[in-house]
């Protein structure tokens, strides 16, 4: 399917939602998300070879999060 027909095919569910609760959570992610796309910018090779490094050094150091605890974590974002 190509994002156009998704497009469509979420207007149309997203139209028949009721839940106020659900609205609202569509409401942040979206507006989230284009405040994401709008703050992205291109790392240069030397940032991206940094952030490598300290990822290479955190892990070697055990300084780590569980992706369980990761995901209860995100779960309070909302």
């Amino acid at each position: 399917m190509d994002l156009q027909t998704r497009k469509l095919n979420f207007i149309q569910d997203f139209l028949k939602l009721e839940s106020e609760k659900a609205i609202s959570h569509l409401e942040k992610l979206l507006h989230k998300e284009s405040q994401t796309n709008s703050e992205l910018k291109a790392m240069t090779m030397k940032e991206f070879q940094k952030r490598i490094d300290q990822s290479t050094e955190d892990s070697k150091n055990n300084r780590l999060t569980e992706n369980s605890k990761l995901m209860s974590e995100i779960e309070k974002w909302s």
